[in-house]
């Protein structure tokens, strides 16, 4: 998908991109979709529950997040299936890995099936959060990427390459060129890892976790600081549904996509110095150059890394306490009885200070754009109507998870053309009626 930009044209990619999930015609995303979706629900993915759905529901989701954040088939697809075997969270094995894997591989192929088959023996809460995650402070991420950035630019620029500075030698100390080394679930055999691979997988989590963290989660693991840092059980007090308010996980999503951005820009160095490398070097026949650099193969130098367009492109952590005000402020003036408890003004103004506190969420800019509709301040409503648009685009996958994302995307859409058409309806039967516009 297309970066986003601030133009018209910019928008018009982004939602030409979301248009066939939006509309349900998934051959057009890819021929191979509806088939590969029925030979999901012919197993039971539909019949086993899912957070705030079914499995097959969550599935398609997590396909449809990768495709929006434009990642190669192979890992779509294991979006698709990503825990089709089980996994290190789930036992949803709707294939046995035992008898099953060509199956899988006949469907997807075998890159996407080798991805899937990994994604479900590797111990992937230690690996992201303990192995990973929790070596970083907010600010040290904040700090190396900043730094990760002249980095880079040296690199491609001038051609140098310094092993010694701070940010690289951290990531590399966690996730080396040559990867890592975890043990199977099950097993307790080692599984070998390269460096890309843990970046897809971080980067799925990353959309695993949007599609279906809220409120429930943040009390059964007693998130009260709203890292996830899962640090209780509670299972008692967990239940479900619970207050359905949006969950406390995006300070640890941003995290994780401030680490995802840190790995893409060692990797991209990485290779600007072995083809710097390669070009004043003979490669020698066991497969490695002069510097001792390993081939391609073992480091799955073929996958692709596009970096997600949320939290500005990777680029931007999330305060934990700042996305808790935020959360609040929104839940009081859209959902709480903001409008009951001071009027529409009071729920303007909480609206206000929730997009300054955590502006990565499209929801509340959506709401603001309802309230400046209604008072017809219709260039703002067009502006904040737009940003929620375009944030619900990025993410796809909504906050507030009482409406589906398909049904935010729309109202969106009403309400930012009705800003530009400036009009908007003078009574509560026009206002219920605004789903039948043209």
């Amino acid at each position: 998908m297309p970066s986003p930009s601030e133009d018209d044209g910019g928008m018009s990619n982004i939602l030409e991109a979301a248009r066939p999930f939006l509309r349900g015609e998934l051959h057009l995303v890819d021929p191979k979709l509806p088939s590969l979706i029925s030979v999901l629900r012919s197993v039971g993915a539909g019949e086993c529950w899912h957070k705030h759905g079914s499995f097959l529901d969550h599935l398609i989701d997590i396909y449809k997040i990768l495709k929006l954040w434009n990642s190669p088939d192979p890992v779509c697809l294991c979006g698709l299936f990503h825990s089709a075997y089980s996994n290190s969270y789930v036992n949803l094995a709707i294939f046995d890995p035992s008898t099953s894997r060509h199956t899988v591989c006949t469907h997807v192929g075998n890159a996407a099936e080798r991805l899937i088959h990994l994604f479900c023996i590797v111990p992937r809460q230690s690996l992201i959060h303990d192995d990973l995650l929790f070596h970083y402070t907010d600010h040290q991420l904040v700090h190396h990427l900043k730094l990760s950035e002249a980095s880079l630019r040296n690199a491609k620029d001038s051609g140098v390459f310094d092993h010694d500075e701070e940010w690289r030698r951290k990531i590399s100390s966690l996730l080396p060129a040559e990867g890592i080394v975890v043990k199977h679930i099950k097993t307790g055999e080692d599984v070998g890892l390269s460096r890309r691979v843990v970046a897809v997988f971080l980067m799925m989590t990353m959309a695993d976790f949007s599609d279906q963290l809220f409120s429930f989660q943040d009390v059964l693991f007693e998130n009260e600081n709203g890292r996830l840092e899962f640090s209780g059980n509670n299972v008692a007090a967990g239940l479900w549904p619970g207050d359905g308010k949006p969950g406390l996980w995006m300070n640890s999503i941003s995290r994780m996509g401030a680490l995802y951005s840190l790995i893409v820009r060692e990797e991209e160095i990485y290779m600007a110095e072995k083809h710097k490398t390669k070009t004043n070097t003979t490669t020698t026949t066991n497969g490695t150059n002069g510097s001792g650099t390993v081939g391609g193969d073992e480091r799955d130098e073929g996958i692709e890394l596009p970096i997600p367009p949320v939290f500005d492109h990777c680029t931007k952590v999330l305060d934990a306490e700042e996305q808790k005000i935020a959360r609040d402020l929104y839940w009081e003036a859209a959902l709480c009885g903001g409008g009951g408890n001071g009027g529409v003004e009071r729920a303007e103004e909480l609206l206000v200070k929730c997009v300054e506190k955590n502006p990565f969420i499209g929801e509340p800019h959506v709401v603001l754009a309802q309230i400046q509709l209604s008072k017809g301040r219709f260039e703002e409503a067009e502006r904040e109507g737009e940003k929620g648009l375009r944030l619900l685009l990025e993410w796809g996958s909504p906050w507030d998870k009482r409406m589906s994302w398909e049904g935010w995307v729309a109202w969106a859409r009403v309400l930012v053309m009705k800003a530009k058409e400036r009009s908007w309806p003078h009574n509560a039967w026009g206002v219920l009626n605004l789903g039948l516009v043209k």
